[in-house]
């Protein structure tokens, strides 16, 4: 089996809205770090499960608050 077969954490929709916002923040606090030291592979899989996640928040709440002056 190849690594990439391999799924890792929990299914997105799976998790409570706590559980969710955590794993986001946990995710965002940590990117830096995977970036500038973390292997290739790492740097994907963080790239994937934030992607993953941030999907997921979409998805729940898609008439989120939106600042409009917010530019970045």
């Amino acid at each position: 089996m190849r690594t990439d077969d391999i799924v890792q954490g929990v299914s997105p929709g799976a998790l409570t809205e706590e559980a969710l916002l955590r794993e986001l923040a946990s995710l965002h606090g940590t990117r830096h770090d995977a970036l500038r030291h973390g292997p290739d592979s790492a740097l994907a899989n963080h790239t994937r499960r934030t992607t993953e996640l941030e999907g997921e928040y979409l998805r729940r709440h898609p008439s989120r608050e939106i600042n409009p002056a917010r530019i970045r």
